[in-house]
């Protein structure tokens, strides 16, 4: 009887088991994936502006997938998707829908451009938003009209970039961070040891600020038939709070309707007579059917390695030497890969983990092999170190690079360990620097010295990496290194950049010079979002819910002093500001 009713319960929680495993995989499937829709004639194809825009979807969180957050957008899906409905005979135009996304300026620039590119076809593009975000907007202005509902607002303010400063807080904690650089411009430390920006900072910020801003006002000006000068006009008179008629009367949108009139009007558009027949095709379901061009298996072929993130020694996120060195290597011994795009959106990170990255990629031209980068939103620091030997580098106009630097940090505990919680730690050693440095006590001259020497010579290499790879003495680069950020336009003035483009003209352009007149685009690393890797992270991303819930305001500053803490010490990391 004890075996029968031990068998039971055992076929009971198996079952439980299983059905809960099916759920959650369920759940999994309609996150990552969505349903081929029917492209019908006069369909239309729809440019979702709402959520996130990434470069590559990575492993969802198990809350997102259960509570059944949107999953994020892929930019080259976007890309692919316009182009593909560029020549369909079945798409009849393409519709912005405005609802607030979140994506870097860069990237908003190669979804501008994709549409721009759509529409030399002839076709229409209709933008329609309850409420416009400036960034939303910078996109929907280059549709042939925009409308907006008639109770809702449009944003036009300008730029602004802000950065937390943790000084303060870092005082009242007791924990002092030490520092040593080179560069005047080199920032990323000055959130731990000042209060506010340098005036270094302060003035390379204005300066890449106010070329991104010209670039969106001259797209901006250009497609609403309006002057650069009249579109900052705007910008300065609070457009925010204006009546929506009064942005129909300075031309920022060409007229008001309430979301049902909006759908008739595309019904009319589209030749339909009821809602249920019109036909809104999104990018995920529209590429499930679309003939994309230059993705049928072929014999050339063209890797795009995507670099995306924080670049680390070892992790699961980011840019991982510990990963992305043998996927390179491995494609470098790759007879089928004779060409290689790699795809940089990285403000930098660990130095060490960039050499090791920067030599994969001159062992994969030792091949005989050609590789182009394309940046991003940023390929800055670290993330310009390992774009520096490619034979050809692409950046959008409002790309941030170079910030050409290093710099060390190491965290001093002793304030709040000794002086606030009483504890005090005390070391027996063998030889005069055998517990130098750690994080319980100040660092001593001498080390200070020998690690201000060893970022020194960082620094020397770095800017000899650069300088062998963009065949220009070391002399030149330094003087436009010293950490400094450039937008891109400024960039290819001083040679840090070869052209302004996006990762298809680049694609393009290295195709054009291997002498492919049709090849496939290979993406790498695999994207991957299967049940058992969502499923095994449970527990951090339960640890880190709690933790943010508990913290609230301080989680930042607890994640950034958690960083220093695990990092490696020499860094080559562009600093964190927030653009809006």
């Amino acid at each position: 009887m004890l075996g029968s009713l031990a068998a039971i319960w055992i076929s009971l929680m198996l079952v439980i088991l299983l059905c809960m495993c099916f759920a959650i995989s369920s759940l999994i499937s309609s996150f990552t994936d969505q349903d081929k829709a029917s492209v019908e004639e006069h369909s239309i194809l729809q440019v979702d502006l709402s959520g996130e825009i990434v470069e590559q979807l990575s492993v969802p969180t198990f809350s997102d997938v259960v509570n059944g957050v949107k999953a994020p957008t892929v930019l080259g899906n976007i890309i692919d998707a316009l182009a593909a409905a560029k020549t369909d005979d079945k798409i009849d135009g393409v519709v912005i829908s405005c609802k607030g996304s979140a994506a870097g300026i860069a990237t908003r620039e190669a979804i501008r451009e994709a549409i721009a590119d759509f529409k030399s076809s002839g076709k229409w593009v209709i933008a329609y938003g309850d409420s416009y975000a400036q960034a939303d907007y910078y996109i929907a202005s280059v549709a042939d009209e925009v409308f907006i509902n008639p109770v809702g607002e449009l944003t036009l303010n300008g730029l602004a970039s802000g950065i937390p400063f943790f000084k303060g807080l870092l005082d009242k904690l007791g924990v002092e961070v030490q520092v040593v650089k080179v560069g005047t411009f080199k920032s990323a430390v000055e959130p731990f040891i000042l209060n506010n920006m340098s005036e270094a900072n302060r003035l390379q910020t204005q300066v890449y600020l106010d070329g991104i801003w010209g670039e969106m006002v001259k797209a901006i000006a250009e497609s609403r038939k309006l002057t650069p000068e009249k579109v900052n006009l705007y910008a300065d008179s609070l457009m925010t709070f204006v009546d929506t008629q009064k942005l129909v009367d300075l031309k920022l949108v060409d007229g008001l309707k309430y979301e049902n009139e909006y759908t008739d009007y595309l019904k009319d558009k589209t030749e339909k007579k009821h809602d249920d027949d019109l036909n809104i095709v999104s990018v995920s379901q529209y590429l499930k059917g679309a003939k994309v061009p230059n993705t049928k298996e072929n014999d050339n072929k063209i890797a795009i390695y995507y670099a995306c993130g924080d670049i680390t020694e070892d992790g699961k996120e980011g840019i991982a030497s510990s990963r992305v060195v043998p996927d390179i290597l491995e494609l470098a011994d790759d007879d089928d890969i004779e060409a290689m795009v790699l795809r940089v959106n990285s403000g930098g990170g660990s130095a060490f983990a960039s050499e090791q990255i920067w030599h994969s990629i001159e062992v994969f031209k030792s091949k005989g092999k050609k590789v182009y980068v394309s940046m991003g939103d940023y390929a800055a620091s670290g993330g310009y170190y390992i774009s520096c030997n490619a034979d050809k580098i692409y950046a959008q106009p409002t790309t941030l690079t170079g910030s050409i630097g290093i710099f060390g940090m190491i965290p001093c505990f002793n304030g709040l360990v000794s002086d606030k919680l009483g504890v005090n730690v005390d070391f027996v050693t063998t030889n005069t620097y055998g517990a130098q440095p750690n994080s319980f006590y100040p660092m001593s001259a001498p080390v200070r010295a020998k690690m201000q020497d060893m970022v020194n010579r960082g620094y020397e290499l770095f800017t000899s990496r650069c300088a062998d790879g963009r065949h220009m003495p070391q002399d030149s680069i330094k003087a436009i290194a010293e950490g400094r950020v450039w937008d891109g336009i400024s960039a290819k003035r001083i040679g840090l950049v070869d052209e302004l483009g996006s990762l298809n003209q680049a694609v393009k352009a290295l195709a054009a010079e291997m002498g492919y007149k049709k090849y496939e685009v290979v993406n790498y690393p695999e994207s991957k979002t299967n049940f058992w890797e969502i499923f095994s992270e449970f527990s951090t991303q339960m640890k880190a819910s709690a933790l943010k819930e508990e913290l609230g305001e301080f989680y930042p500053a607890y994640e950034q002093v958690k960083r220093i803490a695990h990092d490696d010490p020499i860094q080559a990391r562009m600093d964190f500001q927030v653009i809006y």
